[in-house]
């Protein structure tokens, strides 16, 4: 038998508990809310009185979870956004509501925005929202339809299906007339690094001591904190990159990059994957999950004699 809708808490004193979550402040809370500070906490305390239990922890300036308050925050903050959702549909019918695509910065901006015309030309019904971030977010309480992931195969949640492999490659441009990566050919040239050492196989550092270069210092280095940089840089033909295949791999069939080493693409130990969320499923969305999904075996089939041959 369903839970009595009397016994429920009233939505105001949910709604109130879900803004001081999402900032973390009652302050903040109460300016999204437009009313005050005092208003705001009335809530929280009548929401706790309901309840039978605390939800949050009142610091000086600061306010956290408790355990109870942060399961209440996950469940609410997940059906708040959802009604939200639902709405803007009713009160706005003509205003289609986008899927949401979350994924990092530099699978965003060198693999997926690239074909995103192709896919408005063939679905000008649907509307593509693109989340860019490097953190690994929250599906459910950003309200993303679906994710695609830049990882391991053991840290992917269950039922996330692959996409395509991690190969790397160094790459520059024509202009540098870059030859076998020696130490003395390599000191002739500039290295764009990633500077993200928890992404080590991306660093030169790792893909020198491999060859036994360890010691081999380039002409300068160059680093930068977003991948799509060092790409960008590469093609203004500033220096030598760790290229990653699957992202470049349109640049090296037109020729505004070329691999250089003499060196076959060095496959990882991560790949990608899509991930959906399967409190968002709609008909739209498996659209988008399945153009995704033909993308990417393309992208694996032109990798396959790339990666082979570097």
């Amino acid at each position: 038998m369903p839970y009595p809708l009397a016994k429920l808490p009233p939505l105001d004193l949910v709604r109130g508990f879900v803004a001081v979550g999402r900032r973390m402040s009652i302050t903040l809370a109460a300016q999204d809310l437009h009313v005050t500070q005092s208003a705001v906490s009335r809530q929280i305390r009548a929401l706790e009185a309901h309840l039978g239990v605390p939800l949050l922890v009142r610091g000086f300036r600061s306010v956290s979870f408790t355990s109870e308050g942060a399961q209440l925050f996950r469940m609410a903050n997940v059906w708040l956004s959802q009604l939200g959702d639902l709405t803007e549909q009713l009160r706005a019918p003509e205003r289609r509501t986008p899927i949401t695509v979350t994924t990092t910065i530099g699978v965003a901006s060198l693999w997926l925005l690239p074909r995103l015309g192709e896919f408005q030309a063939a679905h000008p019904h649907i509307d593509v929202r693109v989340a860019a971030d490097n953190r690994l977010i929250d599906i459910d309480r950003e309200s993303v339809d679906i994710a695609i992931r830049y990882s391991p195969r053991d840290m992917v949640p269950d039922g996330a299906a692959w996409l395509f492999g991690e190969s790397v490659v160094p790459v520059a441009h024509p202009s540098l007339h870059a030859r076998e990566l020696d130490a003395s050919e390599l000191q002739r040239h500039v290295l764009l690094e990633f500077d993200d050492p928890t992404r080590p196989w991306l660093q030169w550092s790792e893909w020198l001591n491999a060859r036994g270069l360890g010691r081999v210092r380039g002409r300068g280095m160059l680093r930068f904190n977003q991948y799509d940089q060092i790409v960008l840089a590469a093609l203004a033909g500033h220096g030598i990159a760790l290229g990653r295949l699957a992202l470049i791999a349109p640049m090296l069939a037109d020729g505004r990059l070329e691999a250089v080493g003499g060196q076959a693409a060095r496959a990882t130990d991560l790949a990608y994957w899509l991930v959906r969320n399967t409190r968002r499923a709609t008909p739209d969305a498996d659209v988008v999950a399945r153009w995704l999904t033909e993308q990417a075996a393309m992208t694996a089939r032109d990798l396959s004699p790339a990666a082979a041959t570097g």
